[in-house]
């Protein structure tokens, strides 16, 4: 599919909080993202906080949840919208001294943050999937990045589509390109995890951990066992999230990259 523009969330940010964040796929998400955040992010008791750019930060999960361990964050979204329910969520929990705020593209970036000497995470989740250039997204976040800062990157996976596509019998879109619904959560440009490594290597930068989120929970059709308990699918979910081959079924791939040595 040959998306001509980066999307705008304004129109789905409603939908997006309903759909994902308000039920087990947003809480796999959020469970497998921040277990390997907490290997990155120190506590800071006696530290200095961390300096992190939250690239197309939507409803703000990540941003709230780093700020109230203390750290300073930049927010951006391209998505007026989903900058301001995030603000409303940072004045009611007390964090808005922690978060700058912007919006804008992330092409901008640069401009906005003329005077920032780096970061040492910078988060982009669910963003290159729905870009018109995503091939284009690593190179751009690489400026940002501190000689030893990490790049904490989710992508909407492509094998995993074609996968599922093969379990529900459609075998005749697996013969034409994928064109998703312009209302739809459905991201519009699956990526192949083979180019995304590429991307890296081109950057400069390397991959220091991978993870899979939702490896098996999009591909139930018929709840049974354990799959009936929020917890029990979470929990397996964080096992086999780092496990060959299930990480690279995952509905999304989860990435750290850092500077190469």
């Amino acid at each position: 599919m040959t998306i001509d523009k980066d999307r705008n969330f304004d129109d789905l940010a409603d939908k997006f909080a309903r759909k994902i964040y308000g039920g087990l796929k947003g809480d796999i998400r959020l469970a497998v993202i921040w277990r390997d955040l907490l290997a990155v992010v120190p506590a800071i008791e006696g530290q200095t906080p961390l300096r992190i750019l939250d690239v197309g930060g939507g409803l703000g999960q990540f941003t709230l949840r780093l700020a109230g361990l203390g750290h300073s964050l930049i927010y951006s979204d391209l998505s007026q919208n989903m900058l301001s329910q995030t603000q409303q969520q940072a004045e009611a929990q007390g964090l808005q001294s922690r978060i700058q705020w912007l919006q804008c593209p992330y092409q901008e970036l640069q401009s906005h943050l003329a005077d920032e000497q780096g970061f040492d995470l910078v988060l982009c989740h669910a963003v290159a999937e729905w870009l018109a250039e995503p091939h284009k997204l690593v190179d751009g976040l690489k400026p940002f990045l501190k000689p030893d800062g990490k790049l904490s990157l989710t992508y909407y996976n492509q094998h995993s589509l074609v996968y599922r596509n093969l379990i529900r019998g459609n075998f005749k879109m697996l013969d034409n390109k994928f064109i998703a619904h312009p209302g739809s959560l459905t991201p519009g440009k699956p990526l192949d995890p083979g180019e995304v490594s590429q991307w890296v290597a081109n950057a400069g930068l390397s991959i220091s951990q991978s993870s899979g989120i939702r490896v098996f929970h999009d591909y139930v059709s018929e709840q049974r066992g354990g799959h009936a308990v929020d917890q029990s699918v979470i929990a397996m979910e964080l096992k086999y999230s780092l496990l060959e081959p299930y990480k690279w079924l995952g509905r999304y791939i989860h990435l750290l990259i850092s500077a190469k040595d």
